[in-house]
């Protein structure tokens, strides 16, 4: 679940990132599979890099 979740807001940010909408939503299910593939520590480096992101618009947002 929780993967699925990480694998959703990666995805989000990727298809932000280049503009691609519903693209995003494809490369999420495939990064959520991904992520889930390689373990925990997927779950790890999706989280730290949906939390980058999210921290890094805060500080612009300031």
């Amino acid at each position: 679940m929780i993967g699925k979740v990480i694998g959703a807001l990666v995805g989000r940010e990727i298809g932000k990132r280049n503009n691609q909408g519903g693209a995003g939503a494809l490369t999420g299910v495939l990064a959520a599979g991904a992520l889930r593939r390689m373990g925990p520590l997927g779950l790890v480096l999706g989280g730290a890099y949906v939390a980058k992101k999210a921290l890094d618009r805060r500080r612009d947002r300031a």
